[in-house]
């Protein structure tokens, strides 16, 4: 009778409250497509919340079912059906040999590990087979938790999203522009000055779609290492930020935004290099309007900014500094002006195409990146195959407003 009270007794316990929940909420979206008006983001997102309380529904329910059972077995002193009750201990103590457990995968076993690799300490006689263990067989004994990692390429992102001007507009946003500026005119007194036109342009932002999905069997998500849970999600969301990156560098502007390597600046802030040398620098340098100065950075991959690094002056000084900021991180700059590392333009080389821009110095500030639907997470089961998909859509684009602060260092012919 005693075990018999351990288990509530209200309905509460089986998730009747949350199954009223779901029903009123599937009503409310029944009542909302009987109103009609969605548009199409609004249905995915309706069929992607029915789908989830319906799992969420076969959940408890089978909970529910198996809570039942087990009740059944504790009345009537028996296993439940399709149950089989192991016993974890024997009358001496000990596990029972019907027991199956991964010991490498113990807390006993890994502290005996730690303490043979750190303090040389004899593994204990039960994690030791009879043969003597050859270099071969060493993988084997590693602790199994330490194994549960997955190794993959590091890639350099989120340098440049965070340096542009974001907006989250509707598609279809003007913004207006003008390279014509009124002229103030000395007058003798009592005379006027002529009127000036103010003509103005515009920039529009239309729709671009990004979408990043990865779908893994059922049999993968059932077994799957936590660390794989765990990094499926942010893997997703940080191929969504190179992909954006990599446009803002160098969009073709065609089914995506259009990058800053796409701008063509006036003749003058166009500097061409035979070979890198100090003087390059100081070309680009004061080729930048003075009203632009301010803020401008020099963008480079990282190979390409190992050679001017190394560069020295007439009298032997490296013209670059790589020194540790308030951040103690490394802070590059090249003639005062921090350098942004990335690999969406090409480096330098002698192979290098004709008039193609290895380097730039930009105000990333006058590069607007408009995002009408912001990232966004969503999971669904595919009813065909079980396959579990998790997938990430934003629409966005961007385009360089001004391009007066930008000056490029371009291949010039041999």
């Amino acid at each position: 009778m005693k075990r018999k009270a351990l288990l509530p007794m209200n309905l509460s316990f089986f998730g009747n409250d949350r199954v009223q929940e779901i029903e009123s909420r599937k009503t409310e979206i029944n009542q909302l497509i009987e109103r009609g008006g969605l548009s199409a983001e609004e249905i995915d997102a309706l069929i992607t919340e029915v789908d989830g309380l319906n799992g969420e529904l076969k959940v408890m329910r089978e909970k529910q079912d198996k809570l039942v059972k087990l009740r059944s077995a504790i009345a009537e002193g028996k296993p439940s059906e399709g149950e089989t009750i192991v016993s974890r201990m024997t009358m001496g103590g000990k596990k029972s040999e019907e027991e199956d457990e991964d010991i490498y995968g113990t807390m006993a076993y890994r502290k005996a590990f730690m303490n043979h690799v750190l303090r040389g300490t004899p593994m204990p006689t039960e994690y030791r087979a009879g043969d003597v263990t050859h270099t071969t067989d060493v993988g084997s004994v590693i602790p199994t938790p330490v194994l549960n990692q997955i190794i993959q390429k590091m890639e350099s992102s989120g340098m440049i999203l965070p340096l542009v001007t974001r907006k989250a507009h509707r598609g279809g946003l003007q913004i207006p522009t003008s390279s014509v500026k009124p002229v103030a005119t000395w007058v003798a007194e009592g005379a006027g000055s002529p009127t000036q036109k103010k003509l103005t342009g515009e920039i529009i932002f239309a729709y671009h779609k990004l979408r990043c999905a990865v779908a893994v069997t059922l049999e993968v998500n059932t077994m799957a290492l936590s660390v794989f849970e765990a990094t499926l999600v942010s893997d997703i969301l940080e191929a969504m930020v190179m992909a954006l990156e990599e446009a803002i560098i160098s969009g073709t502007g065609t089914g995506q935004p259009s990058g800053i390597l796409k701008a063509t600046p006036v003749p003058e802030q166009i500097i061409k290099v035979q070979k890198p040398s100090y003087q390059d620098l100081v070309d680009a340098w004061g080729a930048v309007p003075s009203a632009y100065e301010r803020n401008i950075r020099w963008c480079m991959t990282k190979k390409t900014y190992a050679i001017y690094f190394g560069l020295q002056d007439e009298v032997g000084q490296p013209i670059g500094r790589v020194d540790h900021g308030i951040s103690n991180r490394p802070e590059r700059l090249l003639m005062g002006i921090p350098v942004v590392i990335c690999d969406y333009i090409p480096s330098f080389s002698e192979t290098l195409k004709k008039d193609e821009t290895f380097a730039f110095l930009f105000n990333f500030r006058d590069y607007v990146l408009n995002t009408n639907l912001e990232m966004g997470i969503k999971r669904r089961e595919n009813w065909d195959t079980d396959d579990e998909e998790t997938k990430a859509v934003m629409l966005a684009d961007g385009k360089v407003v001004d391009k007066n602060s930008l000056v490029k260092l371009v291949k010039k012919a041999a």
